[in-house]
């Protein structure tokens, strides 16, 4: 696009990413990046909205040091954008949704989508070997999720964790999820998502209302995972295997 005001990115599955350090920078935001990052990585999904990576950098000194950077989707950018409330924040908005657009339009051209499928099919073969490897405990799975369009119990989550490898039962998952903040820990809340993560789309909560003999309604709610969040939590597991066999 002409007049680029921040570097965006499309990786080989057609996702348009931005650096995190690159807005920080775009809309002039003074406090420390570290501080300013943190705010918005608390509202998305580490692994789907965006993810880490290092960025070189070369020091005075000559010597290369390695910076904390993130590559977030547009969609992420675009929000923290609009989310700065300034002159510059609606700027760089307004060219996000113009460079969402120019792309969308190539990406619908016969012509690119040949060229990409032909790069794609050289990269599988380039490398079929091991990807074949890659994939023998994880492409079943992941293939599943990423056409999930259902919510599940915790307790099927479990077990889909565990067909792939990292061994986990219903309750030792209940309680990860507790114990790292994605379910209430007590109260009437209790084994029942937080909030936070209900609107981060990786939970929702069914509810249910029964008759008693004595003809009075009591309610009962069910914690389920989105495909959402199916998606983050077996990437999470997997991508952690060492870190979270603890079923």
């Amino acid at each position: 696009m002409n007049n680029e005001l921040i570097k965006v990115q499309t990786n080989e599955q057609g996702d348009q990413l931005v650096s995190a350090r690159e807005l920080y920078k775009g809309l002039g935001i003074k406090e420390r990046f570290s501080l300013w990052i943190a705010r918005y990585k608390d509202m998305y999904v580490e692994g789907v909205d965006f993810t880490s990576v290092g960025l070189p950098t070369v020091v005075n000194n000559g010597a290369v040091r390695t910076l904390q950077d993130y590559k977030l989707m547009v969609d992420m950018a675009k929000h923290i954008a609009m989310m700065t409330k300034t002159t510059k924040g609606n700027q760089v908005r307004d060219y996000f949704i113009a460079v969402e657009k120019e792309h969308k339009a190539l990406m619908a051209d016969p012509r690119m989508q040949m060229a990409m499928g032909l790069q794609s099919a050289q990269k599988l073969l380039d490398n079929k070997d091991k990807i074949i490897e890659e994939m023998k405990p994880k492409a079943v799975f992941a293939d599943a999720v990423n056409t999930s369009k259902q919510s599940i119990l915790v307790g099927d989550l479990a077990k889909l964790i565990s067909q792939n490898g990292v061994k986990i039962g219903q309750n030792r998952l209940f309680a990860y999820l507790r114990d790292n903040g994605y379910l209430h820990k007590s109260g009437s809340q209790y084994n029942r998502p937080t909030q936070r993560y209900i609107d981060q789309g990786l939970f929702e909560v069914k509810e249910s209302s029964h008759t008693n003999p004595d003809g009075s309604i009591r309610l009962t709610f069910t914690t389920k995972v989105t495909g959402k969040g199916q998606q983050y939590f077996v990437n999470k597991f997997l991508a952690n295997d060492d870190q979270m066999k603890i079923g």
